[in-house]
């Protein structure tokens, strides 16, 4: 069945880094759209980045612009999110996301704190 699972997450400082993974299986993989979303709870979720089935192509998050990267390999079936210079208001859970026409899959979410 149809698996993305997320990876990476935890507790870190002001101004640290992390790299989240998202592992996905079920599906072929390198014909989806993938996305990274975010959710602080009482807070809208938010699109963070998106990348393009051959990764040739990119989308953040105003919010997010100039600090976080994503990538992928699709010989892996691995999306990435690396994000830099993290702040509190970047607290929140981290959904990954794949995409094609009408179908659309959900992993199960990391938890993200900044606080120092």
């Amino acid at each position: 069945q149809v698996q993305l699972v997320e990876s990476g997450g935890g507790l870190v400082q002001p101004g640290g880094s992390l790299r989240l993974s998202c592992a996905a299986s079920g599906f072929t993989f390198r014909l989806y759209v993938m996305k990274w979303y975010r959710q602080d709870p009482g807070k809208e979720r938010e699109l963070v980045a998106g990348i393009t089935s051959a990764g040739d192509n990119t989308e953040y998050g105003d919010s997010v612009k100039g600090r976080f990267t994503i990538s992928r390999d699709n010989a892996k079936n691995t999306v990435y999110l690396q994000m830099n210079s993290l702040q509190p208001e970047d607290t929140a859970i981290y959904y990954c996301s794949a995409h094609l026409g009408i179908r659309n899959y959900w992993g199960k979410g990391t938890l993200v704190t900044v606080s120092g």
